[in-house]
């Protein structure tokens, strides 16, 4: 499965001048709301996922993603490995699980983004259920940005990433772009304003 093409084809994988929720900038920006609006791609892309994660033998009772850009990917990847699904959200700049949602004393649970950057959204909802008493096995996204790790991958894990040595991350592929910091993007020089498409502000 060519991954790459697939957000391509979607029109997910933008070329331009875009500000990223780090802040940095980059000529390239990931969009997987434009992936995941198609429920078939999505189911096609979770199943995959999911294949990936039965293959490992880690054992999983619900899947867990952090608002708002994992919702899609979280619940098709729950569906596709047939268990629970719940979600974390921000209250009032914390992450937080609401809504009725309860986690069982180790609880295995996996953490699924849309897109792994560094994995900061998903640290913070990892620690959201292991507050609770639930025990994180794994994290997943569909998209790998490069700076972390992944099962069947030969990039290796950048200073930058926050997710945890010592738990798999699983993903469809890296996609791996320069960023730069603002001062220094070689963009700006040339007079263009970055954009931020992304679903922070």
């Amino acid at each position: 499965m060519d991954i790459k093409q697939i957000y391509m084809n979607a029109d997910a994988l933008l070329k331009g001048h875009f500000k990223l929720s780090s802040g940095n900038h980059s000529n390239y920006y990931l969009q997987s709301a434009k992936v995941l609006e198609n429920p078939k791609t999505a189911n096609l892309l979770a199943k995959q996922l999911a294949k990936q994660i039965k293959q490992s033998g880690i054992k999983i009772d619900t899947i867990c993603s952090p608002a708002l850009g994992g919702l899609i990917a979280g619940f098709a990847l729950a569906q596709a490995l047939d268990c629970r699904y719940i979600f974390a959200e921000r209250a009032d700049g914390i992450m937080t699980i609401r809504r009725g949602f309860e986690i069982k004393d180790n609880e295995q649970v996996l953490i699924c983004e849309d897109i792994i950057t560094t994995g900061g959204s998903a640290v913070e909802a990892a620690d959201v259920v292991e507050s609770l008493g639930g025990e994180v096995v794994a994290f997943a996204a569909l998209a790998n940005r490069g700076f972390c790790h992944r099962q069947e991958s030969d990039i290796k894990t950048q200073l930058n990433c926050k997710l945890p040595q010592n738990k798999p991350l699983f993903a469809l592929a890296d996609f791996t772009f320069e960023m730069y910091p603002p001062n220094e993007c070689p963009l700006c020089k040339t007079g263009s304003k970055a954009i931020k498409p992304g679903s922070r502000s």
